[in-house]
């Protein structure tokens, strides 16, 4: 009565839930982030929203994300992740789409100076 164990055969796959996890709220590029810091703008509540986490009170702005309360958000404050991001949304302005498509030669065309018409 030997032989192998039935359920060695069958591998379950890993599923990650990491992953769904954080695209379940999309964040924002770092151009629109970049650029909603810089807009100068006065300090208003946020709405209340039931599908955030936190009803959408707790928010990081320089990395786009909704935390459940204060001290899972200044936990976050702390975190060599926040920090990085902090200082790259300080720095020069990151790339936007219109950059993109230049480079990819998608732009507008440039035909050369307009010549003198007769």
């Amino acid at each position: 009565m030997g032989g192998k164990c039935p359920h060695r055969s069958i591998k379950k796959r890993r599923y990650s839930h990491k992953t769904a996890r954080r695209t379940k709220f999309l964040i924002k590029g770092d151009d629109m982030v970049y650029d909603q810091l810089n807009k100068a703008d006065e300090e208003r509540p946020l709405p209340v929203d039931e599908d955030l986490p936190g009803m959408g009170q707790y928010y990081c702005l320089h990395c786009d994300r909704y935390f459940s309360n204060v001290a899972v958000r200044d936990e976050h404050f702390k975190t060599k992740k926040h920090k990085k991001r902090v200082k790259q949304m300080m720095g020069p302005a990151p790339h936007t789409q219109l950059d993109a498509e230049l480079a990819a030669g998608m732009g507008m065309p440039d035909n050369g100076p307009k010549l003198m018409s007769m």
